[in-house]
This record gives structure tokens, sequence and C-alpha cells, in this order.
């Protein structure tokens, strides 16, 4: 109410409300893609229209609560796209290598030219003597020594008439070891996906407090193992968290536990993030391990002999090369149409071929029953079975020249 000199009373109504020209802006330029309106009802403010997520409704509801306590929240949120499906194809190689060489001599000697012993450097299981006999000088005769072989290695010579005997190591071993798996998954954005391709070995527990004592089985896992979260990002490419792994029973490592084997495994796992674009690939992963063990004995003196020297020498040699490689190619993939031909295993070969009936002649076939049936009639007769049975074919009839009459009287 407003007074003039003269005594008029003046009457206005007043609404205050919020300056939202700066929020429009902010609004706009922080979410240029969604169209967000504001508005102020008394000490309220209220954001319509639609918007791509629920993080882009909450975000934006907090900006407006700068302006008042109470923000009305009537976004609405778009239905999400379909997601995109990632196909990662994932490659493990690997090659190893190993190459044994071993060459030692043991000889023995059981009585040969009065003399008892043996010569060995201990590297391959060297005969043990069991007994040694001998007589008083001018006793006359000899009492001759006795040994026992617990490994007679790979070559083995004895002559009686000489009392010698030598046990040979010479060996040389070579093998390949190539393992090269190929392990596809699929996921859509943002979800994680893993997979087993293998299977369980039992492995034995004892169990403790009131079953003390008591034995219970457990199974674990070994095979080819998958397991990636991808996550497309806005700048066309794909971060993700890849583990891979492959396990493989090695009973050369294998441990006996109260009359249980349990088996080791031979494990590859690589675990790690990455980013790259659909279709690129990435080495994720690689080993390369060269390792050469040479082990060589020899008896002073006697092995530096030349040529005989040999025999009293012992060498072992062994090599091993590792090669690993682990590389990862993501892609973007649709499902097929239903008019699309569906990709099968491929069969080596047919499963069950189909029975064919070949033609003999121009005038017949070979019915497989009938020469079935007249073989098994032949060999209970004694007859020959060399002509082949014969399915004719049937002619059709010979249409008559005169057309049969169909009404009427005959005469």
């Amino acid at each position: 109410m407003v007074w003039s000199k003269t005594g008029q009373r003046t009457f206005y109504n007043i609404s205050v409300e919020h300056n939202l020209e700066p929020i429009r802006r902010i609004l706009k330029e922080t979410f240029p893609n969604d169209p967000i309106q504001i508005q102020a009802a008394r000490d309220s403010i209220t954001l319509t229209g639609r918007v791509s997520s629920q993080a882009v409704a909450d975000r934006a509801a907090a900006l407006a609560a700068s302006l008042s306590k109470t923000v009305i929240n009537n976004l609405q949120v778009t239905d999400a796209a379909v997601e995109k499906q990632v196909l990662l194809r994932v490659k493990f190689a690997e090659l190893d290598r190993t190459v044994a060489r071993s060459f030692g001599v043991n000889l023995v000697s059981t009585g040969a030219l009065g003399m008892v012993g043996s010569t060995s450097t201990n590297q391959f299981s060297p005969p043990r003597p069991n007994s040694l006999n001998g007589t008083s000088p001018g006793g006359g005769g000899s009492n001759p020594g006795s040994f026992s072989l617990t490994d007679a290695l790979n070559v083995f010579a004895f002559r009686p008439e000489l009392n010698l005997a030598a046990t040979i190591r010479a060996l040389q071993a070579e093998g390949v070891l190539q393992i090269i798996a190929e392990p596809n998954l699929v996921t859509t954005n943002a979800k994680e996906a893993s997979f087993l391709v293998g299977g369980e070995f039992p492995i034995p527990v004892l169990q403790g407090g009131a079953n003390s004592g008591a034995v219970t089985v457990q199974f674990r896992e070994y095979g080819i193992r998958l397991s990636f979260n991808p996550q497309l990002t806005s700048h066309n490419t794909m971060k993700m968290y890849v583990k891979p792994e492959v396990s493989t029973i090695d009973l050369a490592n294998s441990v006996t536990v109260s009359g249980f084997t349990i088996p080791a495994l031979a494990t590859r796992r690589m675990e790690t993030n990455i980013e790259l674009g659909p279709g690129q690939s990435f080495v994720i992963g690689g080993l390369i391990d060269d390792r050469v063990q040479d082990q060589m004995n020899k008896i002073p003196g006697l092995g530096s002999i030349p040529v005989l020297g040999s025999l009293f020498k012992s060498r072992s040699e062994n090599k091993s090369r590792t090669e690993l490689l682990v590389m990862v190619t993501p892609e973007i993939v649709d499902p097929l149409n239903p008019a699309d031909p569906k990709p099968v295993p491929v069969m080596p070969r047919e499963f069950i071929a189909p029975l064919q009936i070949k033609p003999t002649s121009q005038k017949g076939t070979v019915d497989p029953v009938k020469a079935k049936a007249r073989k098994i009639r032949a060999k209970q007769t004694g007859a020959p079975t060399n002509e082949p049975v014969l399915v004719q074919p049937v002619a059709a009839p010979a249409p008559s020249a005169e057309t049969p009459k169909t009404g009427g009287d005959s005469h």
C-alpha cells in the first residue's frame, strides 16, 4: 500500500520469485543433450523433462538444490537402448621343448685278475658290494665277492668267465609340448562373464575337531577358464578387466599322503586391465624361459686318460625352453537374424553314411535285402552265389488301339 501527497492510497500485489536464468544456463551447459525445464512455485523448485539416465536426473536435482530446500524431481528417464554385445577372443599359445642327454659307465669286477672291485662316478646308481671273501696267503683258491644292482641303467653286460660286468647309461631324449587354446566369450556392456572348460579332480582333506582323523573329499577345478568385464567408453574404445587361465594336471609333481595320490597343477594365469578398440589385438602376457643344466663327474687321474678316460666319466645335460603368448581381441557383435545360417561344428567324417544302391546294368539294380537272403539260402544248399539279384523295372502297360465304349448298347 502506497500513499500519495494528496492522501490517496494505492494497493499493489507483490510476488517474489527466484531468478532461474542462471540455473537454466548451468543445466543447459552441463547436460546439452537432455532438455530439462525448471520452474519455481513459492518455496519449491520443480524439474521436468526427459533425461538419458538416472545419473543425469540425480545430478540435475543436486544443482537445483542450491536455490531451494525443496526440489521436486519430475524428470523422466528415457528407456535404455539395447546394450551392445562384446565378444572377446583369447588365444593361448605355449611351446615347451626339452632335451636331455646322459652318459656314464659303472665297471664291476667279481674276481677278474684276482681282484674284486668297482669304479663309478656315483652319478647313476653305482653297484654296491654285498660281501667280500678272500683266502689267506698260500691257501690256494679264492672266493669271489658279490655285488647287488639297484639299477641296471639302460645297458647291462656281464661275462661270467671273465668275472667282469658293466652298467652303462647312454640316453638321449627330446620332448615337445604344444598347447593352443582359443576360448571365446560374449557379454553385454559393463557385465562380467566367465566360463570354464575342463573338469574337477578330488583332493582328500583331513578333518579336525570331533571328527579328527576323518577324511573327506573336495574337488578342485582345472582346465581353460576365462572371465572379463568390458566397458564401452565415449572414445569408441573398450576398457576391460581380463583374467584368462589355463591349468593342467601335473602328475610328475604329485604327492602321496596316507595312500592318496594328490596331483599337482601346472597353471598359466594372467590378470590385468587394458583398453583398446574393437577388432584390435593386444598381447597381455608372454614368457620365455630358457634353462640349461649340465653336470659332469669323473674319477681324478683315470678320467683324464685319453680315449679310455671316457669310461671313468659321467655327464648329464638337460635343456628346456618354454615360450608362452596370450593375446586378446575384443569385437562388438550383433546376433544372427532368423534367416541367417547358424554355425555348427565341422564334423571330420559322416556319422552314418546313407545306404546307396549302385546299378549293375541298364535293366535293373542290385537289391541288398534279396541278395543277403539269397546268400543265406545258398549257404544252406551249397549253391553258388556269384550272380547278383536284380530288381527289374516294371514297364507301364501299352495303351490300347481301340477306345472302349463307356455307354450305349454293344453290337
